[in-house]
């Protein structure tokens, strides 16, 4: 049986691309190619559906939630908040799986940060 290899492109509307493109770039890092494309670090991609009715995405009208994994959580949390991002308070620790931090985007995108355990 064929079998998908990994993820190939995450692709959203947004109101003004060029400058979220820019605040990723900026505020995460997030440097595509001129193609688009984008080398990331071997890891873990955590592919799981969540129920209709969750509030875990931040706003009831964000369907899905980009995870980017992170070396240093509380680093990047702090690039953020000194940066002026919309920074969750929140910080969630989950027992061998890692620890979870948010920040959501200028156009209401709620993301999530991870650091593997």
């Amino acid at each position: 049986m064929e079998r998908v290899l990994g993820i190939g492109g995450y692709f959203f509307r947004s109101a003004d691309p060029a400058a979220l493109a820019a605040w990723y770039r900026e505020h995460l890092g997030l440097a595509p190619d001129e193609d688009g494309a984008w080398a990331q670090e071997a890891g873990p991609t955590v592919f799981a559906p969540f129920e209709a009715g969750t509030d875990y995405f931040g706003s009831p009208a964000q369907q899905a939630m980009l995870n980017f994994r992170v070396r240093d959580l509380d680093a990047m949390l702090a690039q953020l908040r000194a940066a002026g991002a919309d920074v969750s308070d929140e910080v969630q620790d989950m027992a061998g799986v890692g620890r979870f931090g948010w920040v959501t985007d200028p156009e209401g995108n709620r993301i999530e940060l991870w650091q593997p355990a």
